[in-house]
């Protein structure tokens, strides 16, 4: 289906996330993050390689991922029991910019070992400076294109960025090496951990753009998950963030027509995939560790509810897994 969806040229996602980067520049002590200059003097903030890091850095990035057009707060909700004590909550009135033209860990980014003088770099690029490179189609699709003279990645890997990576950004991009911050989150991280979680309503757009819903009926995006603690292997770590979307995300999207919420609700839950309720780690193992030959299907919250502006009704799908989470986590 073509999407009549219609991108507000005026919205700057780098722009309107300028402000966010700078707090987490500045405030990078209380952070528990290190802020360095490489030698061209692109900004590196290191959230969990070799610094600390912390909660509140991760829902600073996650907003800087949204491009500064979402919320998301930590939430502690005992009631809650026994899922889990913590939460991380998440708005956004600009769902398909915040989630799809800026949060989506969508841009590749690699470099040889030749190229490193090391061992190979591979991260997926996700924030608002990849709506100034556009390397992914799609940005045809959304017919968006940010035109900021700053920007801001955020890479998810345990590594910090070598020059040829930072290179290639800052060409795509068309940034001077000031103009450019870098944050790398490590999954095994903490800030990295709050920051995978607080995607639980991007994945529910970027399955509702892969289901090939008209993105245009998409009208306001809310959600939570459970925020699990870090695991110290990168497996586990991705294991236990998935899991918290895939079985214990929640996620409520209001939407333009009833027809497009029968069916959001219907088959936007993670339920619908052949490889549901088991964890994400045993997945991702059975198919010797590659994301691609796993069932598109599952990358969607367990739990979804749409509400329909024609008709004011609201459609409830999908569950969320007590069970598989709480034996994942749980010491007992």
């Amino acid at each position: 289906m073509t999407s009549t969806f219609q991108a507000d040229a005026a919205i700057s996602v780098n722009e309107t996330s300028e402000r966010l980067v700078a707090r987490l520049i500045d405030d990078a002590a209380r952070l528990h993050v290190d802020v360095t200059r490489t030698d061209g003097g692109t900004v590196i903030v290191d959230a969990g390689v070799d610094a600390k890091g912390s909660a509140d850095a991760g829902i600073l990035i996650a907003r800087i991922c949204m491009g500064g057009l979402g919320r998301v707060a930590r939430r502690v909700a005992f009631d809650q029991a026994p899922l889990w004590p913590g939460f991380i909550e998440v708005h956004t009135s600009n769902p398909v910019l915040a989630c799809l033209a800026s949060q989506y860990a969508g841009w590749s980014l690699s470099a040889t070992k030749e190229q490193t003088g090391g061992k190979k770099f591979f991260s997926l690029g996700s924030g608002p400076a990849r709506a100034l490179a556009c390397k992914e189609p799609l940005f045809d699709e959304l017919g968006y294109r940010d035109r900021h003279d700053r920007g801001a990645l955020v890479m998810e890997v345990d590594r910090l960025p070598p020059q040829v990576v930072i290179d290639k950004v800052l060409n795509d991009c068309g940034l001077a090496p000031e103009h450019l911050v870098i944050a790398v989150t490590p999954t095994q991280s903490v800030a990295g951990t709050v920051q995978v979680v607080a995607r639980v309503v991007e994945v529910a757009l970027h399955k509702t753009h892969v289901l090939g819903v008209d993105l245009a009926e998409i009208v306001e995006g809310s959600g939570s998950a459970p925020l699990p603690p870090p695991a110290p292997d990168g497996i586990q770590a991705m294991g236990r963030t998935n899991d918290a979307i895939l079985y214990g995300g929640r996620v409520h999207l209001t939407v333009k027509s009833d027809a497009v919420a029968k069916r959001l609700a219907a088959e936007l839950p993670s339920s619908n995939a052949r490889d549901h309720g088991r964890p994400f780690a045993d997945i991702f193992a059975s198919f010797n560790y590659d994301f691609y030959q796993i069932d598109p299907a599952l990358f969607a919250p367990a739990e979804v509810w749409v509400s329909s502006l024609e008709s004011g009704a609201t459609y409830l799908g999908g569950k969320i897994d007590h069970a598989l989470l709480e034996k994942q986590w749980s010491a007992s």
